[in-house]
């Protein structure tokens, strides 16, 4: 009985094991196999420009600041009160113009009496302040009724005649300046002013080791006192260049190496590796290898293709 089980329970193993290995004998359904990427792929979306040849600026952008070299003071010249103020912050003036009136105390105590005892007299004890300069009107110490004391300063005239912008150049560019005589000067408004530099103030800054430098301009602006303008001083100028647009050049992390992503065809482009020469700021002179007028440039898309990459050109 036994032997009967046993036989039973191997023979029940075999079976097990054949419809197993019947089951894992079955071929395998084929898999289609996947298409190629690139086959279906349009390729990377970019946009294309052409190489750019003439002449080229490397240049330095530098601040500018609108001064007055020349302020006039106007004083008091004897003790009283003031009667009028023909003065305004701002106000234009001009010289030999009457800006203050000036009753001095005396006149203030006794004017009356004196004129009372003898109308003929004409007692009035009053002093006339006059512009000793044209100019704008940038401080105002005191107004009607105020009393002064003699030499005290009541207004500030800065002589537009005297208007300059201060260059605040950094000592190390100093030799850029001969190649550089005649500037242009940016106000923050966009209006663009053409001037000359001067002459150099003869002090550099403790700090900042700075040098000003006077640029005179010729407008009949009327432009404040302390504005920053932008100057751009020319560095290195060549002629007959050949550049790339600045977004066209490519660096590794170290920015050793640089390249360019070069159309050969509709849809291909290559790493063609470069060697820069002088930058601005929408350029990159290439020195090497030498490209054609025809030679088409991605400048955009570029970033992280590899080398023969599939692209679409956008326009």
């Amino acid at each position: 009985m036994k032997i009967k089980i046993f036989i039973n329970y191997v023979f029940a193993a075999l079976l097990v094991a054949f419809v197993s290995a019947s089951c894992q004998s079955k071929p395998a359904e084929k898999e289609t196999p996947a298409k190629d990427a690139d086959s279906t792929s349009e390729g990377t979306p970019v946009t294309v420009a052409h190489i750019q040849s003439g002449s080229m600026n490397e240049t330095v952008e530098v601040n500018a600041v609108s001064s007055f070299l020349l302020k006039t003071y106007v004083k008091a010249n004897a003790n009283g009160y003031l009667q009028m103020v023909n003065a305004q912050l701002g106000k234009y003036v001009s010289k030999g113009q009457d800006l203050f009136i000036i009753k001095t105390k005396e006149a203030q105590s006794l004017g009356n009496t004196v004129t009372s005892l003898d109308t003929s007299l004409h007692f009035e004890g009053v002093i006339h302040i006059k512009a000793p300069g044209s100019g704008y009107i940038t401080q105002l110490t005191y107004q009607v009724g105020d009393y002064v004391q003699d030499n005290e300063q009541l207004a500030i005239i800065t002589d537009t005649k005297s208007f300059v912008f201060l260059l605040d150049l950094p000592y190390e560019l100093k030799p850029y300046l001969p190649n550089n005589k005649n500037v242009q000067l940016k106000l923050p408004d966009g209006t663009v002013l053409n001037g000359y530099i001067d002459a150099a103030l003869p002090t550099v800054d403790a700090v900042s080791q700075t040098q000003n430098y006077v640029i005179k301009v010729n407008t009949d602006k009327q432009i404040p006192e302390n504005l920053i303008a932008k100057v751009s001083l020319i560095k290195t100028a060549k002629q007959n260049t050949v550049s790339v647009p600045k977004s066209a050049v490519l660096t590794d992390e170290t920015q050793s190496q640089f390249w360019i992503m070069k159309l050969i065809d509709s849809t291909t482009a290559v790493k063609v590796p470069v060697q820069k020469g002088i930058e601005t700021n929408t350029a990159v002179e290439i020195l090497s290898p030498v490209l054609s007028p025809a030679d088409q440039i991605l400048v955009s898309g570029n970033y992280g293709l590899s080398d023969t990459a599939k692209v679409s050109i956008q326009k």
